[in-house]
């Protein structure tokens, strides 16, 4: 583990793992619209936290690109909560890294209303919705950044979690 910024009482990690190899208050799931579970990390958050989570979020209607939804963890015992964003599918369009910056927010802002002093981030969109690695770094970073420099008052511990090797180079990259 790595620390990478340090802002107010509040800090940004570097992690080399899963969303689920980190005890935290809240882990963010990189979601799709419907919060019904599906491949990569999602589908890993909605096996890991059992039936009840998919029961839950049948409840919530889905959520926009660039939005965030809380649920509980259910079976994930050292987290209290899941926040499910859906990040944009990437063609390299303005609004695109708009929409990536607003879900590191929005998530954030639920995570503060829900206590959480810990959140753990996957690479939202590098996956199979196929954001470039660099390029969805420095905005997950630069949204982190903005939030906490905007929230002073947080004290609250930031994960960036990176599965793949060429994940954790990217943000590496970014001191």
């Amino acid at each position: 583990m790595k620390k990478l910024r340090e802002i107010g009482t509040s800090s940004i990690w570097l992690f080399k793992g899963s969303v689920l190899d980190i005890p935290v208050d809240a882990i963010v799931n990189a979601a799709n619209s419907t919060l019904l579970g599906g491949g990569g990390v999602d589908g890993a958050i909605h096996r890991a936290a059992g039936p009840r989570l998919l029961a839950e979020c049948r409840t919530l209607g889905g959520c926009p690109v660039g939005s965030a939804k809380i649920t509980k963890a259910y079976d994930i015992t050292y987290a209290k909560h899941i926040i499910h964003t859906v990040g944009p599918v990437y063609h390299g369009s303005p609004r695109e890294a708009s929409q990536l910056a607003s879900c590191y927010a929005s998530s954030l802002d639920l995570a503060s209303q829900a206590d959480c002093s810990s959140v753990a981030f996957p690479c939202i969109s590098c996956g199979v919705y196929g954001y470039p690695l660099s390029e969805a770094a420095h905005i997950a970073l630069q949204a982190t950044e903005k939030w906490l420099s905007a929230h002073k008052a947080a004290q609250l511990q930031i994960y960036l979690c990176c599965f793949r090797a060429s994940e954790y180079a990217a943000y590496e990259q970014l001191g």
